[in-house]
Protein backbone atom coordinates (compact mmCIF):
# COMPACT_ATOMS: atom_id res chain seq x y z
CA UNK A 1 0.00 0.00 0.00
CA UNK A 2 1.01 3.28 -0.57
CA UNK A 3 0.07 5.36 1.97
CA UNK A 4 1.33 8.67 0.49
CA UNK A 5 -1.03 7.67 -2.15
CA UNK A 6 -3.74 6.72 0.09
CA UNK A 7 -3.55 9.70 1.97
CA UNK A 8 -4.24 11.97 -1.04
CA UNK A 9 -7.45 10.25 -1.63
CA UNK A 10 -8.81 11.00 1.53
CA UNK A 11 -7.48 14.56 1.48
CA UNK A 12 -9.39 15.30 -1.69
CA UNK A 13 -12.29 13.18 -0.59
CA UNK A 14 -12.41 15.63 2.58
CA UNK A 15 -12.18 18.64 0.21
CA UNK A 16 -14.81 17.78 -1.86
CA UNK A 17 -17.09 16.61 1.27
CA UNK A 18 -16.61 20.59 2.58
CA UNK A 19 -18.08 21.11 -1.08
CA UNK A 20 -21.36 19.07 -0.39
CA UNK A 21 -19.76 16.11 -2.03
CA UNK A 22 -19.37 12.91 -0.47
CA UNK A 23 -17.18 10.98 -3.15
CA UNK A 24 -15.08 7.95 -0.87
CA UNK A 25 -16.11 4.73 0.37
CA UNK A 26 -13.39 4.02 2.29
CA UNK A 27 -13.77 0.44 2.79
CA UNK A 28 -14.79 -0.37 -0.78
CA UNK A 29 -11.95 1.87 -1.67
CA UNK A 30 -9.60 -0.69 0.30
CA UNK A 31 -10.61 -3.55 -0.79
CA UNK A 32 -10.12 -2.60 -4.50
CA UNK A 33 -6.83 -1.67 -3.83
CA UNK A 34 -6.26 -5.48 -1.53
CA UNK A 35 -4.51 -3.76 1.06
CA UNK A 36 -2.91 -6.01 3.52
CA UNK A 37 -4.09 -5.92 7.49
CA UNK A 38 -0.78 -4.78 8.37
CA UNK A 39 -0.69 -1.65 6.03
CA UNK A 40 -3.82 -0.84 7.02
CA UNK A 41 -3.42 -1.13 11.02
CA UNK A 42 -0.09 0.80 10.84
CA UNK A 43 -1.85 3.72 8.08
CA UNK A 44 -4.92 3.76 10.72
CA UNK A 45 -2.07 4.18 13.84
CA UNK A 46 0.56 6.04 12.26
CA UNK A 47 -0.78 8.27 9.26
CA UNK A 48 -0.43 12.16 10.30
CA UNK A 49 -4.04 12.61 8.12
CA UNK A 50 -5.93 9.93 10.19
CA UNK A 51 -4.77 12.62 13.64
CA UNK A 52 -5.98 14.95 11.67
CA UNK A 53 -9.39 13.44 10.63
CA UNK A 54 -9.61 12.87 14.38
CA UNK A 55 -8.84 16.40 14.82
CA UNK A 56 -11.62 18.02 12.20
CA UNK A 57 -14.12 15.94 13.74
CA UNK A 58 -13.33 17.28 17.37
CA UNK A 59 -13.12 20.82 15.76
CA UNK A 60 -16.66 20.22 14.19
CA UNK A 61 -18.09 18.79 17.22
CA UNK A 62 -17.27 21.75 19.10
CA UNK A 63 -18.47 23.94 16.34
CA UNK A 64 -22.09 22.38 16.27
CA UNK A 65 -22.09 22.33 20.16
CA UNK A 66 -21.58 26.02 19.95
CA UNK A 67 -20.55 28.15 23.57
CA UNK A 68 -18.96 31.34 24.42
CA UNK A 69 -15.59 31.14 25.38
CA UNK A 70 -13.01 31.96 22.83
CA UNK A 71 -12.38 28.93 21.70
CA UNK A 72 -15.81 27.97 20.37
CA UNK A 73 -15.40 32.06 19.10
CA UNK A 74 -12.52 31.26 17.14
CA UNK A 75 -14.34 27.73 16.06
CA UNK A 76 -17.34 29.65 14.65
CA UNK A 77 -15.28 32.23 13.09
CA UNK A 78 -13.34 29.32 11.14
CA UNK A 79 -16.57 27.39 10.19
CA UNK A 80 -19.18 29.87 9.73
CA UNK A 81 -19.81 29.23 6.16
CA UNK A 82 -20.64 25.91 7.27
CA UNK A 83 -24.54 25.33 8.30
CA UNK A 84 -24.40 22.93 11.23
CA UNK A 85 -26.20 19.95 9.30
CA UNK A 86 -23.81 20.18 6.53
CA UNK A 87 -20.98 20.03 9.26
CA UNK A 88 -22.91 16.83 11.21
CA UNK A 89 -22.66 15.11 7.41
CA UNK A 90 -19.31 16.08 7.21
CA UNK A 91 -18.13 15.25 10.62
CA UNK A 92 -20.45 11.56 10.08
CA UNK A 93 -18.11 11.36 6.57
CA UNK A 94 -15.22 11.60 8.44
CA UNK A 95 -16.42 9.01 11.58
CA UNK A 96 -17.08 6.44 8.54
CA UNK A 97 -13.44 6.80 6.62
CA UNK A 98 -11.97 6.17 10.42
CA UNK A 99 -14.54 3.37 10.90
CA UNK A 100 -14.36 1.79 7.75
CA UNK A 101 -10.57 1.61 8.22
CA UNK A 102 -11.01 -0.44 11.27
CA UNK A 103 -13.81 -2.75 9.63
CA UNK A 104 -11.38 -3.36 6.93
CA UNK A 105 -8.71 -4.59 9.22
CA UNK A 106 -11.20 -6.81 11.42
CA UNK A 107 -12.23 -8.47 8.44
CA UNK A 108 -8.74 -9.30 7.16
CA UNK A 109 -7.93 -11.17 10.58
CA UNK A 110 -6.58 -14.65 9.38
CA UNK A 111 -9.29 -16.99 9.75
CA UNK A 112 -12.29 -14.61 8.48
CA UNK A 113 -14.21 -16.34 5.66
CA UNK A 114 -14.34 -13.96 2.95
CA UNK A 115 -17.80 -13.52 1.69
CA UNK A 116 -18.94 -14.76 -1.78
CA UNK A 117 -22.16 -13.25 -3.93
Amino acid sequence: MDSNEVSYDIEKSIDFAFSGKFVLNFYDYLKIKEVRKKDIDSFLIESTTIKNIYYLITELDEYMEGGNDKNHKQIREAYKHIPKPQARKIRNFLMSIINDGFRYSNDKKPGRKKKTK
